[in-house]
């Protein structure tokens, strides 16, 4: 395996901070992310895509990360792509399931509406094509190694099949195939918040410790657990109860990037309260919920981020 050091060229030193951006996983509950950094460019003027340095994104945060990235959008642009419209599109399926039911003896929906929607925003573009670096996690399941994608170590993969790989959930989406044959899945099986992955590659990229980092995640859930009852559980108990949330719950990254970084880290996250934890709940009523969530954030950590941008 190729050292994470060696996964980037080298530019030269400047004494002014990078700043990275990093986008957790989470199903459509990542258009929160986007809603807040919308408020972010109404209120300043700023583009984000001008702003940051570097993206970093796993699983459905890739596609954030690719958007600002490759195509300099504007959150405003890349909103649509996580409207109900889309994400009927992005999950298609051809036969009938019940979403209530946790037995599954095929993955929920299929590839091809979720690649069919990102040829049409990104085309051909490979990586090594994207206007700032770009960084995206998968995991490859017959090596049993994770996989890192970037615009300098893997420039010729194309930003379809990196978003496919690092997207393609187990049991909502089926085991992913590259142009280069390797069987990908969902990032988050890696880690679900990828900023100490993103702050290593930035350090070596452009050869400086002086890397600011704001992380944006999906939203925590909360809820308790009775522990006297999780005792009696077998696995459809747990899955009920969201043990896949808890494995995929990365906010043991977010404390050691605070320890490592300090005021150069900026945490945006919360907890759930009404959104479904389940990661591909389209519906009106939780869609309007995450648009709230990040509302709320904007309205929570709107001037940290303002003064974390100009100092």
């Amino acid at each position: 395996m190729k050292s994470l050091f060696n996964l980037f060229k080298k530019p030269e030193t400047k004494d002014t901070p990078k700043k990275i951006i990093s986008f957790d996983g989470g199903g459509v509950r990542a258009i929160a992310g986007i809603i807040f950094l919308d408020k972010f460019e109404t209120v300043t003027g700023k583009k984000v895509s001008d702003v940051f340095d570097m993206f970093i994104g796993t699983s459905a945060g890739s596609l954030n990360a690719a958007c600002f990235a490759s195509e300099s959008m504007c959150s405003d642009d890349i909103k649509k792509y996580w409207s109900q419209d889309y994400l009927n599109r992005i999950m298609e399926t051809s036969f009938f399931w019940d979403k209530a039911s946790l037995v599954q003896a095929r993955p929920r929906y299929e590839s091809k509406g979720r690649v069919k929607v990102l040829k049409e925003i990104f085309g051909t573009k490979t990586l090594g094509q994207s206007k700032k670096p770009i960084l995206t996690l998968c995991y490859d399941v017959e090596k049993r190694n994770h996989v890192i994608h970037t615009s300098v170590s893997t420039p010729n993969v194309s930003i379809v099949d990196a978003i496919s790989a690092s997207s393609a959930a187990p049991m909502y989406f089926p085991t992913y195939q590259t142009a280069q044959g390797s069987w990908m899945i969902d990032g988050s099986i890696v880690t679900n918040n990828p900023t100490l992955l993103g702050l290593v590659h930035a350090k070596e990229y452009f050869q400086t410790d002086n890397i600011k980092v704001l992380s944006i995640g999906v939203g925590q859930n909360n809820k308790k657990i009775s522990g006297e009852s999780s005792a009696n559980w077998g696995g459809v108990g747990w899955l009920r109860n969201d043990i896949m949330g808890m494995v995929l719950d990365s906010e043991i990254h977010n404390h050691i990037a605070l320890n490592l970084i300090k005021n150069n880290y900026l945490r945006i996250n919360s907890p759930l309260n009404q959104i479904n934890k389940m990661l591909d709940d389209s519906s009106l009523e939780n869609l309007e919920n995450i648009h709230l969530m990040g509302n709320h954030w904007w309205e929570k950590f709107g001037d940290d981020l303002v003064k974390f941008i100009e100092d």
